[in-house]
């Protein structure tokens, strides 16, 4: 009975935290994006198809981002193109790319709202060739 009561309690703890997150958002870029990067040697290009989710701190934000989406598209086809092919096809290397999209698109959306809306980039496809 004693743990039937504390099992209890701990969900009634739990319950308004989870509640706590209901507000956050998604934003899926459509189409996916789509960009070049530097091959090995300088005559050969790859390409990368990403698609990218945005999780926001607020489902609000939403049509802010939707606003901005050019700006941020922008940004991220720059970081992709910049890569090179060890980074675009390697594990680390995508991740690190993942981290500085982040990094971007949390800065030029504070810039422009004044606002950190962003909580995290997804990869949510990731293709090369």
């Amino acid at each position: 009975m004693k743990h039937l009561l504390a099992l209890l309690f701990s969900l009634v703890l739990f319950i308004p935290a989870a509640k706590a997150d209901s507000n956050v958002g998604y934003f899926g870029f459509e189409p996916d994006i789509i960009t070049n990067y530097i091959g090995q040697n300088s005559k050969k290009l790859g390409y990368v198809r990403v698609t990218v989710d945005l999780m926001l701190k607020d489902v609000s934000s939403i049509p802010v981002v939707e606003h901005h989406t050019p700006l941020l598209r922008d940004a991220i086809v720059q970081i992709l193109s910049k890569e090179p092919e060890e980074s675009i096809k390697s594990l680390t290397g995508r991740e690190e790319i993942r981290k500085r999209c982040a990094e971007k698109l949390k800065a030029l959306l504070k810039e422009e709202t004044g606002d950190e809306i962003i909580r995290e980039v997804l990869f949510t496809k990731y293709l090369y060739h």
